[in-house]
C-alpha cells in the first residue's frame, strides 16, 4: 500500500532541529492546541488557505479563476472567501502573483518526500546532519512515519523525531526502534495546567518520556519558556527533579524562550491570536532557570 500524508512544509538547511544541517519534514495535524503554538497551520489535519491582505495588490486574478465563485473583492481590495463554497482546490494560490494567498497542506508519498531528502544528502553527510520529522505531530501519521524512518535508516540517514509525546506507548516504542534521536517537548509538570494551556493532560507524555529514557534512547528535552505559564519556581523545581531522575541519555535540555512572531500566521488563517498572560521571560529569569538545571547536573542550553 502507498501511504500518503498531509505535509505543510519540507524545510531544507535546517539547523535548529537536531545536530548538523538537516531536512525537516512538517506533518499536518496535532492532538494538542498550545496557546503559544508558533505553527498554527500545523494544528488542523486538513488542508487550509492562508491570506495576507498586506501582500494583496487587488489584481483579482484569484476571483476570476475560482471554479466555485467562492471569492469576491471588497471595496477596500480585501479578498473574502465564502468557506461554504470553497473546495480548497488551490487554484487561487497558484495564480496569485504576490503569494498573498497560500495553501497549507499537500499530499505527499514516501517516495516524493525521500526524493526531496536525497537532494540534501551531501550537506547532511558533511555536517553530521540528517532528517527531522516534525509537525504538528508526526505520530499522528504512524504508517507514513514508520515507512520514512525505515527507508532513511536503510540509506544511512540520521533520523530525529520531534514529538509532543502525546501518543500511545505502543506506537511510541515502535517508532523508537527506527529513531536515532527524539526531540521531546516538555511544557508543564502540573497536569491540570497542562490541559489548560494545551488542551490535553500530561500523564501519558511523562510516562512515554520515562519509557523512552529507560530504553536508552537519545533524547533532547525541549522546554518552551513562557512567563505566566511555566517559568514559576514550582514548575521548574518539579521539572528539574523529574529530569534529574532520568537516565543520562535523557538529561539533555534545550530551553526555548517564548516569542509572539507567529501572530501574523493566525491573522492569515483568519484567527485571532490572544496572547493573554503569556510573555517572554527576561534575561535574568532565563539565566536563573538555566542555572537551576545546570546545578542539578543536567546538560542544558538556551535556544536553537
Amino acid at each position: 500500500m502507498i501511504h500518503t500524508s498531509l505535509i505543510f512544509d519540507i524545510k531544507r538547511y535546517s539547523i535548529n532541529d537536531g545536530p548538523g544541517i538537516r531536512v525537516t519534514v512538517f506533518f499536518k495535524g496535532c492532538p494538542l492546541k498550545c496557546d503559544w503554538c508558533h505553527n498554527p497551520e500545523s494544528q488542523s489535519g486538513k488542508k487550509q488557505k492562508l491570506y495576507s491582505f498586506s501582500k494583496c495588490i487587488g489584481c483579482g486574478a484569484c476571483v476570476g479563476i475560482c471554479p466555485e465563485n467562492a471569492l469576491f473583492m471588497e471595496d477596500n481590495g480585501n479578498i473574502v472567501t465564502d468557506n461554504s463554497l470553497c473546495t480548497l482546490c488551490g487554484k487561487c494560490a497558484k495564480v496569485c502573483p504576490t503569494k498573498a494567498i497560500e495553501m497549507s497542506g499537500r499530499k505527499e508519498t514516501v517516495e516524493s518526500i525521500m526524493k526531496a531528502i536525497r537532494k540534501e544528502t551531501v550537506q547532511m553527510d558533511t555536517s553530521g546532519g540528517g532528517v527531522t520529522f516534525s509537525g504538528g505531530e508526526p505520530l499522528q501519521h504512524p504508517e507514513m512515519l514508520k515507512d520514512l524512518l525505515k527507508v532513511c535508516g536503510e540509506e544511512g540517514i540520521h533520523r530525529a523525531v520531534d514529538t509532543s509525546g502525546f501518543a500511545s506507548t505502543e506506537l511510541m516504542m515502535e517508532v523508537a526502534c527506527e529513531t536515532d534521536l527524539f526531540l521531546y517537548d516538555l511544557k508543564l509538570m502540573n497536569s491540570e495546567k497542562h490541559r489548560q494551556f494545551t488542551g490535553v493532560p500530561n500523564e501519558l507524555i511523562l510516562d512515554n518520556l520515562q519509557k523512552l529514557a529507560d530504553e536508552g534512547k537519545n533524547i533532547i528535552i525541549r522546554v518552551p519558556l513562557i512567563e505566566g505559564v511555566n517559568t514559576d519556581e514550582e514548575n521548574f523545581v518539579q521539572l528539574t527533579a523529574f529530569i534529574s531522575g532520568l537516565p543520562e541519555n535523557a538529561r539533555v535540555v534545550n530551553l526555548l524562550p517564548y516569542h509572539s512572531i507567529a501572530s501574523v500566521k493566525y491573522t492569515k488563517l483568519g484567527e485571532v491570536y490572544d496572547e493573554g498572560i503569556m510573555r517572554a521571560p527576561d534575561t535574568e529569569r532565563i539565566e536563573y532557570l538555566l542555572n537551576m538545571l545546570l546545578n542539578a547536573g543536567i546538560k542544558a542550553s538556551v535556544g536553537g
